[in-house]
């Protein structure tokens, strides 16, 4: 008889991990040490051989824990669930999510490489590819979310670079437009320009959607990467980025990951293995809260225009059909823009009583923040505006809170902008 298979989000309770390790504990501890005695010389040996690349990995043969920099077991049972949502390989914990990031470039690219990426992309990965990557020699080119594989490879090829192409990086839904970009169709892109002795990976940024509403490694990525300090965690209370895909490449960032120091500590993973727990409660509850929360902006006179996965249709075309094929909800981030300029949209967030005025997302309150002025404040002016963040566009991360309560604070809020054009606002008690 085959051993029966649970859902991810029943395993999340337990895998990874057994009680008698902790004295019958039914929850993993924080282990709280930097450093591991070995049981003998020659397992220290084997144990640094692995963890250099001196030799393969026998089979039935676990790495041993060494120091915790290199690795722990909390971090490691972390990493074993969330390779259950996507079916991956392997994955890696960080200590942010642009630590996972910024690990991820440095490791696959070498001066002289191109580097394609998405645009808009959050505002720390833009800094860090279109500032710091160049430093190193790296060359990089952005692509529309909107735009087509074919155009894409078009300016490839007219800017004689095409040869140089050495990684893909794709952010979908984009933040904070919600923009989608074809992630089979970079996986197509890189294949077509791959040579023999050359793969082109394509990496995705899914921390919009999380595990549960996306899937990019089913859909021809190499890698996935999370600020998983959003829905992973999901309180607001760490920071951590994860990285997930095939044990070579996530290999090559767990190595470099060691010697830049920059990962996850004993605690960090503790508190992300409570939260994983709660992962597929929480993103179902924030998706359902934000249909309703979008269909009240959506009609309200005092906004221009929202920006809402859910909202597309045929006419939308391109990013319609990659809907339907990449996305199975439309998640919980909502991007609307305000009629008028920076001040009726200060006055609408100054107004806001229940929703926090805050950077982040995913997380169980909801938190809204002005693109224009603060994640993305170090782009300038023409690349804001030619990626669709304007001064009236606010994004809003719908968290658990009864949406009744949403509606009417967001109701109240939007009637200073322009009183006029507004209805009297029901007052809901904020209960339960």
């Amino acid at each position: 008889m085959r051993p029966h298979v649970f859902h991810p989000e029943s395993q999340m309770m337990s895998y990874g991990y057994h009680p008698e390790w902790s004295e019958g504990a039914i929850k993993c501890p924080v282990y709280q040490t930097s450093t591991f005695v070995f049981p003998n010389a020659k397992a220290g040996k084997e144990f640094f051989e692995l963890a250099y690349g001196k030799r393969q990995q026998g089979e039935g043969e676990q790495p041993g824990l060494i120091y915790s920099r290199l690795n722990n077991p909390d971090i490691e049972i972390v990493e074993s669930r969330l390779c259950l949502w996507e079916r991956a390989e392997a994955a890696a914990l960080f200590n942010s999510g642009m630590a996972a990031i910024s690990t991820i470039l440095l490791e696959l690219l070498r001066p002289g490489d191109l580097l394609l990426y998405s645009r808009p992309v959050y505002g720390g990965t833009a800094h860090f590819i279109e500032e710091v990557l160049p430093l190193y020699g790296i060359a990089v080119m952005g692509f529309s979310a909107q735009e087509e594989v074919a155009n894409i490879q078009k300016r490839l090829e007219e800017s004689g670079m095409e040869d140089r192409l050495a990684l893909i990086y794709a952010e979908t839904p984009a933040n904070p437009t919600g923009m989608l970009v074809d992630i089979p169709g970079c996986r197509s892109l890189a294949d077509h320009l791959a040579l023999p002795h050359r793969h082109i990976p394509v990496v995705v940024d899914n921390t919009y959607l999380g595990p549960l509403w996306q899937q990019p490694l089913r859909l021809g990525a190499d890698l996935v990467v999370y600020s998983a300090t959003k829905y992973l965690g999901g309180h607001s209370d760490l920071i951590a980025g994860a990285v997930l895909g095939t044990h070579d490449l996530v290999g090559r960032i767990k190595g470099m990951r060691t010697f830049m120091g920059n990962m996850a500590t004993p605690f960090t993973g503790w508190l992300l293995m409570r939260s994983l727990e709660t992962l597929q409660i929480r993103m179902e509850k924030q998706a359902a809260n934000a249909l309703k929360v979008a269909d009240f902006v959506n009609t309200h006179p005092a906004v221009a225009k929202v920006h809402f996965p859910g909202f597309l249709t045929a006419e939308d075309g391109l990013q319609y059909d990659r809907y339907l094929n990449q996305c199975q909800s439309p998640g919980a981030m909502i991007s609307f823009e305000i009629k008028g300029g920076e001040a009726d949209v200060f006055a609408f967030l100054d107004q806001l009583k229940l929703i926090k005025l805050a950077v982040s997302l995913g997380s169980t309150e909801s938190l809204i923040q002005h693109p224009y002025t603060m994640t993305h404040a170090g782009l300038t002016d023409e690349e804001k505006v030619s990626t669709g963040i304007t001064e009236g566009l606010v994004r809003l991360s719908v968290g658990v809170e009864h949406p009744e309560n949403l509606i009417w604070d967001l109701g109240q809020a939007l009637s200073v902008v322009d009183s006029e054009n507004q209805q009297p606002v029901q007052d809901v008690r904020m209960t339960g």
